[in-house]
């Protein structure tokens, strides 16, 4: 008795100011009409419907015939007064229910213990992050639209309660119960996150449910298998458990979930359930923290409960209550609204009834409850309830809005945990030698496709150790996926002992990235970190976690994640790195940068017709806005013969892209260093020229295609033997022999000297008749002649030292024959002209092969995904990366229209859209864009206006480039980018 004073004295002086009055969150907005209601209907029942009200019972949208009837019989017979679903499909749930509420006189309230939404998403099984995930946000924006985009969810599904947030603070890294489920351990992130949440889902008109009260935070058993017991005192226990749940009142907590727990400070018995406890449930929870709403408890089959019932408390002393019903009875009269799946509901019921006639429950007891459910019940419209439609379901309970948010929750939790080195994100990529090691029993693979679309990245396994940190030896960087099931968050997320062993062991010879991709108590496991130089942890293995920690890394997405949990004596809750972006292309859906998934539709059906109508074999498109791609897909096969689809990582003779993706910026960079202007004529830079015909023309007029230049010069034709139109052997020779070094083809070199003929043929050719816009080959020649001089390098060395390797472009490369396999190169033509043979890996312009492939004008090879790494680098004014490759002025110079006066629409370099009707663009795209094209039906486009890159890959060549170019004449390329801005909608 002392220790009970006590107690009421110790809760009377601390919650003196708490015990203002709290606002009734069951209150409709018109709360005369739902009184009105609520009293009209309470007075038209039978003791047995009202009692029947008090009782929630578990369905199975899966279930069999026979528990669906006896379902009904419950609904029909026992009046109960609501449902809780789980298991099964979200349509069979529809129908169900609509059978269900059909058999209730009164409306049936429908609740669902759908904490992270519905298990509708087919990458991450549910809707929505764990909230262990949640809690490592900081945008507390992001997590109240998390409640109110799964309240849309659950109203959709005719849910009324959700039974979340989880508001424990889980203290305890050994809960088996709460872990994932919880925000973390620090109670006032806890309370901030479960507050935004509550406001959300319940704007969204779906009540929430704060559990499990007063705390199950800081347990290490199963309440599925025993009863836990929190021991701490009332003073701790108000200070952390309680913080929640008083600000959640506060601010309009619909209900609360009373938890299955042994708290004998609170419960003032050892060993007693506090569901059952009336000191828990109505001296604390409903007198001083003054709490309004339902309280449910939690499941009443929890085990162990009805052990703790006391004998005869319905007042019948001749049964005994612990059996049929008597832990429901026992949980009524401690304080709690709602019977949770009670064991038995008959004899659960007729024993209230009994205690009612008894006088153990009075009618105002009873009135208490029963009126709160029904206020309840009007509050979510069960007042005017209409059956779920089941059209479109599916799809409204899949929206892409969800998909967006679901991203942005991801992107915003992931955590820099560690990062001794400041190595994270990456920069300077020329430096980096990467490997990925996989562990965990889950797969990565879509973390290490991602990861490969910044840079080269090799997968290396192992059976051994030994032979593991062999292989690791070529490499200065190891990424280490740790990889666990995101099938539920009581999967196990713990690392082997050998995985510990492999890791220390790896770290102690590597530099290494530790990347979890489980809940941050994995963590607990490591022994030191000393040899580990970062860690991050993405806590979930979903496809979005996995892209988006690849993103991270590179830098394409920033780094705003902090812990919600501390992990032994090297992690601390709240640790986190915070990294801005580093400008690097990421990857996500057309909603979030303001485009239409549906409206790009079209793009796949403009793709697909040019394939089908054998314009060219394939395609390979990519289309990126505000710095994000968006749409990156490919069609078709490398030919129409074969059975080779195309692959993200094919590449393609990009043909003349190569004009602006390796030739002018490395004259962009020359540019900039003041060794030559837009002015400079090419005697001033090759000195053959002083006494050319072309010694006055200036760099700008060249590029602008605006300097009576010949638009080609068609060299191979003097090689050829004219008896047989074959390569001559005058010019050629089989195999490689002194002075027949430049190889064409692998059975075809060039003669030495030839390249220098090329230069002397340009130089001496004469020029067109009058000025006016002609496009021309040519410049580029002249350039390669320029710049190779200058650096006293080729041009492929150049490019790939200067850009490509530093930007992550390494599927762009020269004569990829040599270099990467056949099944990855797309075959541009089969040659009967010149070469006489597939031309497969090396280059198919003709002037470019007598160059050894590596033309000023023709000769890259890429993909899709390394052409818009360019072409944003263009757009966002030479910054990629962390890295400045150029000042923005430099590209406005280069992308500057000089000659439209004249009639030329082309830039320094750049093409640049039509001035007319007719052009290389949609006629919709911004005057400032820019981009070019390539004979072998390749195109590029950037818009700084609309912030889009448009690249698009394919070999219109194959297997002949004679005959019309279908792929022009029907303006596929320009009627996709008319699909593209008609996709936006911002």
């Amino acid at each position: 008795m002392q220790k009970l004073h006590a107690l009421i004295l110790f809760l009377v002086c601390v919650s003196f100011i708490q015990a203002q009055d709290t606002p009734n969150p069951l209150l409709d907005k018109n709360p005369k009409m739902q009184q009105k209601w609520v009293d009209s209907v309470y007075n038209a029942m039978s003791l047995d419907e009202k009692i029947g009200q008090l009782y929630m019972v578990q369905v199975f949208s899966n279930q069999s015939q026979q528990e669906k009837l006896n379902i009904v019989n419950l609904i029909r017979d026992y009046k109960i007064g609501g449902l809780i679903y789980s298991k099964g499909g979200p349509v069979r749930q529809a129908k169900l229910n609509n059978e269900l509420q059909a058999a209730a006189k009164t409306p049936l309230l429908i609740g669902m213990d759908a904490e992270w939404g519905l298990s509708m998403r087919l990458d991450s099984t549910y809707a929505f992050p764990w909230n262990m995930t949640l809690g490592a946000i900081k945008n507390n924006q992001l997590i109240e639209q998390t409640g109110r985009q799964l309240g849309e969810h659950c109203k959709r599904l005719g849910v009324h309660f959700n039974f979340a947030p989880v508001v424990d603070i889980n203290t305890n890294p050994n809960n088996p119960i709460i872990g994932n489920r919880s925000f973390g351990e620090d109670r006032d992130n806890v309370t901030d996150k479960a507050l935004a949440f509550m406001k959300g889902m319940q704007s969204a008109g779906v009540l929430a449910n704060a559990k499990h009260f007063p705390g199950h935070g800081d347990t290490d058993a199963d309440s599925h298998k025993t009863l836990p017991t929190v021991n701490f005192d009332e003073k701790r226990i108000d200070s952390v458990e309680l913080y929640p749940y008083k600000k959640l009142i506060k601010e309009g907590l619909s209900s609360v979930m009373v938890a299955h727990l042994n708290i004998p400070s609170l419960a003032l018995r050892e060993g007693f359930p506090s569901t059952l406890s009336k000191n828990i449930v109505t001296d604390i929870l409903k007198e001083r923290l003054q709490f309004k709403g339902l309280i449910f408890t939690d499941a009443l089959t929890m085990k162990g409960a009805a052990d703790f019932v006391e004998p005869n408390i319905d007042g019948n002393k001749s049964g005994n209550s612990t059996t049929g019903g008597g832990i429901d009875l026992a949980a009524f009269l401690a304080g709690n609204d709602v019977m949770l799946m009670s064991e038995d509901v008959p004899a659960a019921i007729a024993k209230m009834k009994v205690a009612f006639e008894n006088g153990i429950i009075s009618e105002q007891r009873l009135a208490h409850s029963v009126k709160k459910i029904l206020m309840a019940k009007y509050k979510v419209g069960l007042h005017n309830y209409k059956p779920i439609g089941t059209s479109n379901l599916i799809s409204d309970l899949n929206r892409i809005k969800d998909d967006a948010l679901y991203e942005m929750l991801i992107e915003n939790a992931i955590t820099i945990a560690r990062d001794t080195t400041n190595q994270l994100p990456f920069r300077n990529l020329e430096t980096k030698k990467i490997a990925y090691v996989k562990l965990g029993d889950d797969d990565g693979s879509y973390f290490v496709e991602e990861l490969k679309k910044y840079t080269k990245v090799h997968e290396i396994s192992a059976s051994t150790l030994d032979q593991l940190i062999t292989k690791l030896q070529a490499y200065n960087t190891v990424i280490i996926g740790f990889h666990k099931s995101n099938d539920s968050p009581w999967k196990d997320y713990k690392f082997s002992n050998q995985e510990l062993v492999w890791l220390q062991e790896i770290a102690r010879n590597n530099n290494v990235i530790l990347n979890v991709f489980a809940k941050p108590y994995a963590l607990l496991d490591l022994k030191t970190v000393a040899n580990i130089e970062s860690v991050v942890v993405s806590y979930q293995n979903s496809k979005i976690a996995q892209e988006k920690s690849a993103q991270l890394l590179f830098g394409a997405i920033p780094a705003r994640g902090t812990l919600p949990v501390s992990a032994g004596q090297f992690f601390t809750v709240g640790d986190g790195k915070q990294a801005n972006s580093l400008d690097r292309l990421g990857y996500t859906i057309p909603e979030r940068v303001g485009m239409s998934s549906y409206a790009l539709q079209k793009v796949d059906s403009i793709a697909n017709h040019a394939v089908n109508a054998k314009m060219t074999p394939g395609i390979q498109l990519i289309i990126a806005r505000k710095g994000k791609v968006i749409y990156n897909k490919n069609f078709g096969k490398h030919t129409y013969e074969g059975n080779q689809y195309v692959k993200f990582d094919d590449v393609y003779d990009v043909a003349s892209l190569t004009k602006i993706v390796a030739t002018l910026p490395l004259l962009m960079e020359l540019e900039e260093q003041g060794i030559v202007s837009l002015d400079t004529k090419l005697s001033e830079i090759i000195p053959q020229y002083k006494k050319s015909n072309k010694k006055d023309v200036t760099l700008k007029k060249m590029l602008s295609h605006y300097a009576q230049l010949k638009p080609w010069i068609p060299f191979y034709y003097k090689t050829l033997d004219t008896t047989t139109s074959r390569p001559s052997a005058k010019y050629y020779r089989k195999n490689k022999t002194k002075g027949f070094s430049i190889k064409v083809m692998p059975d075809l070199y060039l003669r030495d000297d030839y390249k220098d003929s090329i230069n002397t043929i340009i130089k001496d050719t004469d020029l067109l008749s009058r000025l006016r816009y002609r496009y021309s080959d040519l410049p580029y020649y002249i350039l390669k002649q320029y710049i190779e001089s200058h650096y006293n390098k080729p041009l492929d060395e150049l490019t790939e030292d200067h850009f490509y390797k530093s930007l992550g472009a390494n599927n762009t490369m020269y004569n990829p024959a040599e270099k990467i396999s056949n099944t990855r190169i797309v075959p541009s033509e089969n040659d009967d002209y010149y070469r006489y043979q597939k031309v497969q890996g090396y280059v198919h312009d003709m002037g470019a092969a007598m160059q050894g492939g590596v033309g000023g004008h023709a000769g890259v090879f890429s993909n899709a995904n390394d052409i818009a790494k360019i072409m944003q680098l263009f757009l966002q004014k030479g910054f990629y990366g962390g890295k400045r490759y150029f000042k923005s002025e430099t590209l406005d110079k280069f992308n500057t229209c000089y000659y439209c006066e004249s009639d030329n629409r082309r830039g320094v370099g750049f093409d640049k859209p039509q001035l007319g009707d007719a052009g290389p663009t949609c006629g919709c795209v911004s005057m400032t864009s820019f981009g070019h094209s390539g004979f072998t039906g390749t195109y590029a486009w950037a818009d700084p206006e609309q912030e889009i890159v448009y690249v698009f890959m394919a070999n219109r060549t194959y297997p002949t480039s004679k005959g019309p170019n279908q792929l022009l004449r029907e303006d596929i390329r320009t009627n996709i980018q008319a699909a593209i801005y008609e996709a936006i909608i911002d």
